[in-house]
């Protein structure tokens, strides 16, 4: 048996880090000491101990417990063990890892199954469960966020793990694992195991052998310092630069779906109208990584990112909505009554050849401030020409 295994938590007790959860006042130590626990997916990084958790809560509970992961699931299967335990008294608990790999309509499916309590359905996943699921799906559950192991913890285990496996970690082999763990306990105990058939006193420069760039995370700083390196990279357009923060944080282990996400937000908020197609492609690729992910979604991320770098900047609809809703908080204006439904006030531009000139508003605002760049230029034109200024 692999240390991993043999050294999971079988209590919550023994759960590292999630003390807002497990704790002595945890939410789930009240659930459970009430003989309860809700259909919930729990979200966080990797080797946080979700699948452990999920093991955990059915120990207790004393269910049935049927594993599945959402890269190989058929729904069928859920039905079937739905319809083996339908007069049951003690509903089965059903687990989906990688549950952020569920399509929609596989989500829709469940859907019932869910509102019946036909099972207690636990969900593991590395995305956050508002930007990965439909909304339905997400109503019908509690999300929780389990928090990166932490330094201490993770410390305490592969001490305590080492001295039961006769394993001696010289104290800079030991500050190497966890600084390159990055409160992952599974890469931080497989890479000791690795190590330990080696030899049984790790050094460092054993560590050094076994690990590399790829099995590194990022650190929380790191991820957001890259993230925000990648997006003014490509705000300043330099192609270069922008590709390799890039590549840094795919090989940090970054979900694709998450940078696709950011460089979405900035197809709207630093090139707008200057090119909308930036923001046409933009969300084909966010679609694309989410059905391919990696290694073929760095292809698409790299289109992504140098056509977005070589095209010109605009931030005047990202200026635009902040005015507008600054505007509208400070000085909430009635609405014309020939704009109201149904009024026979209103003149229709479709009846005056494109364009008539009414009030829009009760006081005049000044709002939009073209760039006059790029493809904003054209529209430039077209609304002269639509209000014949030309």
């Amino acid at each position: 048996m692999s240390l991993i295994n043999r050294y999971r938590p079988n209590s919550l007790q023994e759960i590292l880090s999630q003390k807002h959860l497990v704790g002595k006042d945890g939410i789930f130590t009240k659930f459970l000491e009430k003989n309860f626990f809700p259909s919930s997916l729990f979200f966080g990084p990797p080797g946080s101990g979700k699948t452990t958790l999920a093991r955990v809560i059915a120990k207790e509970l004393n269910r049935d417990f049927f594993e599945f992961n959402a890269t190989s699931i058929k729904v069928e299967e859920i039905r079937e063990v739905a319809k083996e335990y339908k007069n049951s008294l003690l509903p089965p608990i059903i687990f989906i890892d990688e549950t952020h790999r569920l399509s929609k309509n596989q989500q829709e499916v469940l859907l019932p199954l869910l509102e019946e309590n036909s099972f207690l359905f636990l969900g593991a996943s590395t995305q956050n469960p508002l930007y990965s699921f439909t909304k339905a799906f997400c109503s019908r559950l509690h999300i929780f966020k389990l928090n990166p192991i932490q330094k201490g913890d993770l410390k305490e285990l592969i001490l305590k793990i080492a001295a039961k496996e006769s394993i001696s970690l010289e104290n800079e082999a030991l500050i190497y694992l966890l600084e390159i763990s990055q409160g992952d306990a599974r890469v931080a105990i497989k890479l000791l195991e690795s190590a330990s058939y080696i030899d049984k006193n790790i050094s460092k420069d054993i560590l050094l052998e076994l690990s590399s760039i790829n099995t590194i995370a990022l650190s929380q700083e790191e991820r957001y310092n890259l993230i925000s390196a990648l997006i003014k990279s490509i705000r300043g357009s330099d192609i270069d630069a922008a590709l390799y923060y890039l590549a840094r944080l795919i090989e940090g282990g970054e979900a694709a779906e998450f940078i696709a996400r950011r460089l979405a937000i900035l197809a709207s908020e630093d090139i707008g109208n200057a090119n909308p197609n930036a923001l046409n492609l933009a969300s084909s690729a966010l679609a694309i990584v989410k059905e391919i992910g990696y290694p073929e979604a760095k292809v698409t991320l790299s289109q992504l990112v140098i056509y977005l770098a070589s095209s010109p900047k605009s931030d005047a609809a990202y200026r635009a909505i902040n005015r507008a809703i600054e505007l509208a908080k400070k000085e909430p204006l009635e609405v014309p009554t020939h704009l109201y439904t149904h009024s026979k006030n209103y003149l229709s531009p479709h009846n005056f050849g494109g364009y008539i000139k009414q009030p829009y508003l009760l006081k005049e605002l000044k709002i939009y401030s073209s760039t006059n760049i790029g493809f904003e230029k054209r529209l430039d034109e077209w609304i002269r020409k639509i209000k014949n200024l030309v």
